[in-house]
């Protein structure tokens, strides 16, 4: 019955996007087959395949060990008396510097060219494969690995001129992907301090962010399709742009820049959460007010304490959880999650996701599918996020980038619940 739920909400979500379509005469549907059965195939490679799971295992624990490493460190600057079994402390003194240390790390793999190499080899694939174009193939990549706001630089040359498809192609993928340096900090929710449960989830989420690339072009192309095939430049050329005059340069840049996201992180997870205890407070008093508290703290067993934000989105959502295959019980809990994730950030969800799973309150399939269908940027932050970052580097698109901020958020939702369902089937 999972099963036959799951299909019916990859069905009904690719319908969605068919329904908010520019142009459904001009879908490529070959397109989207291609996508989809890569999806299924690299799904079922990973999680029923031994060997190919060894191996995305072997890459989780690199992951595992750069934790250990970030560790090390921490412990140097902040002392080992920062490190109680508590949700904030772990936040600031283990999450935070994994952002860190992972950018400063992929600044420098990016100065040596490494970073590059593999980007192409993915950009190649879909290039050939799906027939998109090449600014698109190596964004598309790049997302997978950098994230919304520093893939943009590996198609900085072509952004100008890239066509209002190319543009939210863009913008879709770096809703649907997560980026490497958040990457290590969601392996570090998750997995909290054992290195067997941190490969375990980072293999998850590696392959949640593979996964979502080809469905957020998927997404895309439904949204708005190539309307001349013959305008389409299929070369793939990555810039030649350095990060850095030598190795340290590039690692302080990294180090900068990952600074900055860390802080921002913070600032975010610090404000969102202080206003959904406003909201809470408010309506609680409501609650209150009307009976409702009492009714609902009846009503679901005590699971909620009244109304709240969490029991309003986990309803609101619920029947979402249903579609992706979550089993029934956790429909509720999940769909939470997956509101927190749209209307506030995946940063807040993976956090309650944790303690729910530490908690035992879901299921293992239920956190498992979930960890795929909340990795992604689509929230409405990340509109902003896109306009400024990409907005930035091209300017004269800065018009097109505000229209699609909404049919982005939609296509990266509906990439990483596709991810979500099919993770789902298979498990």
């Amino acid at each position: 019955m999972d099963i036959i739920r799951a299909v019916l909400g990859l069905t009904l979500l690719l319908g969605l996007c068919y329904i908010f379509s520019i142009n459904r005469k001009k879908v490529d549907w070959r397109l989207v087959g291609i996508g989809m059965a890569m999806q299924i195939i690299f799904a079922f490679l990973v999680l029923k395949v031994p060997i190919v799971r060894a191996a995305l295992n072997w890459v989780s624990g690199s992951f595992v060990l750069i934790l250990d490493w970030t560790r090390k460190g921490a412990e140097f600057v902040f002392g080992n008396n920062v490190f109680p079994d508590k949700v904030g402390f772990v936040f600031a003194f283990q999450v935070l510097p994994a952002i860190l240390v992972f950018s400063a790390l992929s600044s420098l793999l990016y100065y040596l060219g490494i970073l590059q190499r593999i980007v192409y080899v993915f950009a190649w694939f879909m290039n050939k494969t799906m027939r998109l174009s090449g600014a698109e193939s190596l964004a598309a990549a790049a997302n997978v690995f950098l994230g919304q706001t520093e893939a943009p630089l590996v198609v900085k040359p072509y952004l100008s001129k890239m066509t209002r498809s190319e543009i939210l192609c863009l913008m879709t993928g770096g809703m649907a992907t997560i980026a490497g340096s958040v990457f290590l900090a969601y392996m570090q929710i998750l997995g909290g301090d054992d290195p067997v449960k941190q490969m375990e989830f980072g293999t998850h989420l590696l392959t949640a962010s593979i996964m979502s690339a080809p469905a957020a072009i998927v997404a895309a192309k439904i949204l708005f399709p190539v309307e001349d095939q013959s305008t389409i430049s299929r070369s793939i050329e990555i810039p030649k742009e350095k990060i850095g005059t030598n190795v340290l340069e590039a690692l302080s840049n990294g180090t900068t820049e990952g600074l900055k996201l860390a802080v921002n992180v913070a600032a975010m997870v610090l404000v969102f959460l202080a206003v959904i205890e406003m909201l809470n407070h408010f309506a609680m008093r409501i609650g209150d007010i009307s009976g409702l508290n009492e009714w609902i703290v009846e009503a679901t067993s005590g699971r909620y304490a009244g109304l709240k934000l969490e029991f309003l989105l986990g309803y609101l959502c619920a029947p979402i959880a249903w579609l992706i295959g979550i089993p029934m019980q956790d429909i509720v809990s999940v769909g939470q999650l997956i509101g927190e994730k749209t209307v506030l950030n995946e940063f807040i969800a993976y956090a309650h996701l944790g303690e729910m799973k530490d908690a035992a309150q879901i299921s293992e399939k239920s956190v498992i599918i979930s960890t795929y269908a909340l990795c992604g940027f689509a929230n409405f932050g990340s509109i902003g996020i896109q306009i400024g970052g990409i907005g930035s580097l091209a300017p004269n698109q800065r018009t097109t980038l505000s229209e699609f901020g909404l049919k982005a958020l939609l296509g990266g939702t509906v990439a990483a619940l596709m991810t979500a369902a099919i993770a789902g089937i298979l498990i």
